[in-house]
């Protein structure tokens, strides 16, 4: 079981290398990045390219590990008490499943993406130490002790917003998704838009990654944004002749709200063609 990447995403040598060695060590693959690097399609990029079915648990700031087990619903169960349900009789009629439960018992070996790990509070990683390592746990209420069928690949992505704790970290197989070059983002950008023509990407590609170049910027646009905004400029009839005389340091590109997601950002290319408009009068 070997993942070499899909007709629908572009996987580097490396990134290949990190899945299948997680895969080999029954690890968990812990992939950091800039957001919109395609952490998150990885995970079902894998399950695409193995046939393999896919079981996503995003996390929230207010996320508790324990809702990746199971919930019990100790209310519910004390309402319908009270109205005399039969449910009642039966504590599992109250007892919902989580992620990880899910992946446990699943018929075929499943994905498990846990995304974005570092949303929630610092001792979520730590509360799953245990059932991640053991692939099992135990539910108090009915006395069972869940355990995984078939060990699921489990893909965490991070946005490095906290610190993990070490102890996770040692259990995790690492890979950070570098940004990719020019030549891996034509082959992106091909795989979304096949047949764009030549000059149009090459312009396009050009202003991108000065866009990216310019210091102070404090959101550098993604992959998901060039994507975007190439879908835009098609839309919009943009042409290659319109993006050559484009200068990122001069003017601001055309549909640049794909670009740049901030107002200080905005401020900064306003700034930078102001002063290059003054220096070119004087």
């Amino acid at each position: 079981m070997r993942f070499e990447g899909t007709s629908d995403y572009v996987a580097t040598e490396d990134l290949r290398i990190a899945v299948n060695a997680a895969v080999t060590l029954e690890r968990p693959l812990l992939v950091k990045g800039e957001p919109g690097t395609g952490k998150t399609v990885l995970a079902r990029e894998i399950a695409n390219g193995l046939g393999l079915p896919l079981i996503e648990w995003h996390v929230k700031s207010t996320t508790k590990a324990q809702q990746g087990l199971y919930e019990y619903d100790a209310v519910s169960r004390l309402r319908d008490g009270q109205i005399g349900d039969e449910r009642v009789k039966d504590i599992r009629n109250y007892i919902k499943r989580g992620k990880l439960w899910e992946a446990f018992v699943a018929d075929q070996r499943p994905v498990l993406l846990i995304d974005e790990i570092d949303k929630a509070d610092i001792e979520f990683p730590n509360d799953l130490l245990l059932e991640i390592d053991r692939m099992e746990f135990h539910v108090y209420e009915t006395g069972e002790t869940i355990k995984a069928r078939r060990r699921p690949i489990v893909i965490i992505t991070s946005n490095n917003e906290k610190e993990l704790p070490d102890a996770f970290l040692r259990r995790c197989f690492f890979h950070f998704i570098r940004f990719p070059d020019a030549e891996t983002m034509e082959a992106i950008v091909d795989v979304h838009f096949p047949g764009l023509k030549k000059q149009l990407l090459a312009e396009a590609m050009r202003i991108f990654f000065a866009v990216r170049d310019v210091p102070g910027l404090k959101k550098k646009p993604s992959t998901s944004e060039l994507l975007d905004w190439i879908k835009l400029l098609l839309n919009e009839d943009i042409d290659a002749d319109t993006l050559h005389e484009t200068d990122p340091r001069k003017t601001i590109p055309p549909l640049a709200g794909a670009l740049l997601k901030n107002e200080q950002d905005v401020h900064l290319f306003e700034r930078l063609a102001f002063l290059s408009r003054r220096d070119s009068r004087q």
